[in-house]
This record gives structure tokens, sequence and C-alpha cells, in this order.
């Protein structure tokens, strides 16, 4: 029998990344074809098209996550309660990190969110282990991506901040 309740929050779970990645991206397009264009990008980064599909990958497999942990973990009241908070601190410094970058052209200030992103993105693999080890599988590949964006970070940072003059 179909446990309603259990695809419903599955649906919940995977819904809130996606539709608040698609509403951060929505507000930025225009910068991705304007200003993104004129900054120094290292030859090893993506094409454009790569971005949505890696980004509608990532937020099914972390709506997953989250809802394994959550219903693993007895929810809010149980031992979930922490994880999911800290996987809600992730998500909101996620969608934070757009409109820095792409709105407000924040370069140094993308970098420091996208370095704290990746501590809380690692953590919450460790925290979720221990309640569901497919969600902690599922947050790996979440991981790997924004520590390939960190070091694209990294080269933008360097190559579009002019330094301290003389």
């Amino acid at each position: 029998m179909i446990n309603w309740s259990s695809l419903i929050k599955l649906g919940i779970a995977i819904a809130i990344p996606l539709v608040g990645g698609f509403i951060v991206g929505q507000s930025t397009r225009g910068q991705v074809n304007t200003w993104y264009k004129t900054i120094n990008r290292p030859s090893w980064s993506p094409p454009n098209w790569a971005f949505p599909v890696a980004w509608t990958t990532l937020y099914i497999c972390m709506g997953v996550a989250s809802y394994l942990v959550y219903r693993d973990g007895d929810g809010f009241r149980g031992v979930a309660r922490w994880p999911l908070i800290l996987y809600l601190g992730q998500l909101v410094l996620n969608f934070l990190w757009t409109p820095i970058f792409f709105t407000y052209h924040e370069i140094g200030l993308a970098l420091t969110d996208i370095i704290a992103l990746d501590v809380l993105v690692a953590c919450c693999i460790v925290v979720f282990a221990p309640i569901n080890q497919l969600a902690a599988a599922l947050m790996l590949p979440y991981l790997c991506w924004i520590g390939y964006a960190t070091a694209l970070m990294v080269y933008i940072y360097k190559n579009n901040n002019p330094g301290p003059t003389d």
C-alpha cells in the first residue's frame, strides 16, 4: 500500500531546494550572459549549460537526503533536529551565494560564503551518516561540486580583484 504521507513529505523535501534554486537562478539569469562573461575565468570553467543540469540533480539528491534524515531521525522532535537545522543553514548559504556573486558582484563575500558552505555541507555528511548512510552518500556529489566551485571562486577572486595600491 502507498504511504501518501511519506510521499508528500519526500515531495516537499525535494521541492524546497529545487524551487529555491530555481527562483534564485531565474533572478540572476541575465547576469550569466552579461557580467559573468566579462570576468576573468579559468579555462576549466564548466560550460553554462552544465549548471542547471548539475544543480537540478544535486538539489534532488539533497532533498532526498534531508527526507531520509527526517524520516529515520524522527523529524524535528528526534535526533534529526540538529542535522536538519544544519541542512537548512547550508541551504540558506547556497541560496545566498548566487545573488551575492551575480547580482552584487561581491566576489570576496561570495568566496567567504562558499567556503562556509563547504564546511556546513561536510558537517551535514558527518551528522547525517549515523542517522542514514544513504543520506550522507547523497550529499557527497554536492560536496564535490561545491569544492570545484570553490576552486573556481578562488581563481576568480585572485584574477578579478585589484590588490592594494602602492
